[in-house]
């Protein structure tokens, strides 16, 4: 290995090593230090493989309340994070729907005539 291939590896490594420090510091760092990697809701396991699946949820949904001991996060997969999103969002803003005043009754059956089909 040549001199400038040697320094230009050990470059990387020092550049790789830095911003795995700078990510072991942010909270989903510090979160996934501190919790096993499960989802605090559907109890999926996680491993190296797929913890990028693994998101860190603030339970206030403040996100630059991070305390360092952790007691505003918790673990949750992708899709009960996206859940617990959706249903504070209608919480917050009240269920929504489409709102009318009168009611819309249906004006076609789509299994009339399914008794005389049957019947042949």
């Amino acid at each position: 290995m040549m001199k400038s291939d040697k320094k230009n590896t050990d470059q990387i490594i020092a550049e790789a090593r830095k911003h795995q420090q700078e990510r072991e510091n942010t909270y989903r760092g510090q979160a996934l230090k501190m919790y096993p990697w499960i989802c605090g809701r559907c109890a999926r396991e996680f491993t190296h493989k797929n913890v990028h699946e693994l998101t860190v949820h603030h339970k206030d949904h403040d996100h630059d309340n991070n305390p360092p001991d952790g007691s505003n996060w918790e673990l949750l997969c992708l899709y009960c994070h996206d859940n617990e999103h959706q249903r504070y969002e209608e919480t917050r803003f009240g269920h929504l729907t489409i709102a009318t005043e009168e009611k819309v009754e249906a004006t076609h059956n789509p299994f009339a005539g399914l008794d005389q089909l049957l019947k042949k």
